[in-house]
């Protein structure tokens, strides 16, 4: 897993999340030494970028509040442009225990995937993670449909605890999805013949905040994300991006 992990980088989109950095990055630190971490603050209007710079994390401060699918792009641009092979995900919440980052190092390595995504809904302990039922209901409504776009088996659409492979971020630091980054992205990279792949993991609450999704705006986001999708079907992508280019070359 070394070998891995010192290729890897670790970016962490982060929005006033002072309080739950200093735990956070002493977690990931504790799991993936070997590691480079980036925090990507996204105009947080507390100390996250002070926070995150004290307990040794690069941080990436972004011009303006771009939200988390433009904080993301900036990492995969930055971790591209540096010449990374992997690039690891995890939420700036703390909802993502950095102890799971071997099974998506795991996933990544036995199977021939580019994407791995750390699932709330595949693991043995499901009472890791506790949800609205109005939330449930969107949940499994945009799995179904992603299940459907795709081809393949979705259980968890939203989630941000991700590990991708160089020609993936290859396509991802060119063009990546804005508004709706997680369901979005798993139909885009699927049109481009890139693959991937679940693994149970747990989540747990926040440490600190509340989630900006709440009762019946859990079921109104799932379904402007439904919306989303089918305008998706009908964008053309750039060919030069697929995935059977990409991993021809030497990236």
């Amino acid at each position: 897993m070394d070998d891995i992990l010192k290729q890897s980088l670790i970016i962490i989109p982060a929005f006033n999340e002072e309080a739950a950095l200093p735990g956070l990055l002493a977690e990931i630190r504790a799991v993936a030494p070997e590691s480079d971490i980036a925090v990507l603050n996204d105009c947080s209007l507390d100390h996250t970028a002070a926070v995150a710079r004290k307990h040794g994390a690069l941080v990436l401060d972004l011009p303006c509040n771009l939200g988390v699918g433009g904080a993301v792009q900036a990492g995969f641009q930055y971790a591209f442009q540096r010449g990374y092979r992997y690039v690891i995900r995890c939420d700036g919440d703390g909802q993502h225990p950095p102890s799971e980052i071997p099974k998506l190092i795991d996933a990544m390595r036995s199977g021939d995937v580019d994407l791995v995504v750390g699932s709330r809904f595949l693991e043995t302990d499901r009472d890791s993670y506790k949800s609205t039922a109005l939330r449930s209901l969107g949940i499994r409504g945009l799995s179904f449909l992603l299940t459907l776009t795709c081809r393949a088996r979705v259980t968890d659409p939203t989630s941000g605890f991700q590990m991708l492979n160089r020609p993936l971020l290859t396509y991802f630091a060119h063009s990546y999805p804005l508004d709706y980054p997680e369901p979005e992205s798993l139909a885009l990279l699927r049109r481009q013949g890139y693959r991937f792949r679940e693994v149970g993991t747990r989540f747990r609450a926040r440490t600190t905040g509340i989630s900006s999704i709440k009762s019946w705006g859990a079921l109104y986001y799932m379904l402007k994300v439904g919306l989303a999708l089918v305008v998706d079907r009908a964008r053309t992508v750039n060919p030069r991006y697929a995935r059977h280019n990409l991993v021809s070359e030497k990236l």
